[in-house]
């Protein structure tokens, strides 16, 4: 089983549970439909890499992510996360009205940084994600459809929630292609101060 560091200490999640579409910017850059309702989808813990692939099957794209920890009932750590997508199988899958999984579950698909334990999730966390030096995406609750507090009740509402299970709370504007040797720089921030960050160069 693929594990993830917490203070760490790994740890292993039996499943990511994904929400779509929590950034109206984002909706609107692939010109989507703003939801009803929230969207959530599943990774297997067998989607968690270390490594940051540019391809499989297809090009992948990038999704960066505010992310949490499950612990006890409630959100206990954050980090960053990459949601990878094969964005093509995903359009061909949505036109057809079928599941996202082929597109967002394949081995690799879910790649972290360090978590770090907190006691509150604070309205200041934030994120930046940097390609090559340069600003590509950055996030913050404030810009949250869905805040924190409702996914977790939401989540809680129809599906078991273990510890060490992570949460992805969904990506803002910026997402694209991933280029085979692009440098990938991620900072998990509250306030003004960096609390988790990770590096990664696409294989």
């Amino acid at each position: 089983m693929k594990t993830i560091l917490v203070d760490n200490k790994k740890i292993i999640p039996s499943k990511i549970i994904c929400i779509g579409r929590n950034y109206v910017e984002h909706i609107n850059e692939l010109g989507n439909e703003v939801p009803d309702e929230m969207v959530v989808f599943l990774k297997p813990n067998s989607a968690i890499s270390k490594q940051l692939n540019s391809f499989h099957q297809e090009p992948l794209h990038y999704e960066g992510e505010l992310c949490f920890v499950i612990d006890n009932g409630g959100f206990s750590a954050v980090g960053f996360g990459l949601d990878l997508t094969k964005r093509s199988l995903q359009s061909q899958l949505k036109s057809k009205g079928l599941p996202w999984e082929r597109a967002k579950a394949f081995d690799g698909s879910a790649v972290f940084s360090s978590f770090v334990k907190i006691e509150t999730v604070s309205n200041e966390l934030s994120f930046e994600l940097k390609i090559n030096q340069e600003i590509i995406q950055s996030g913050d609750i404030n810009l949250m459809m869905y805040k924190p507090t409702q996914i977790l009740q939401e989540l809680q509402s129809f599906i078991s929630l273990n510890d060490g299970d992570i949460v992805m709370t969904g990506t803002p504007k910026g997402v694209g292609v991933i280029n085979k040797s692009d440098n990938f720089t991620a900072k998990v921030m509250h306030g003004d101060k960096v609390i988790s960050e990770a590096n990664w160069s696409a294989l």
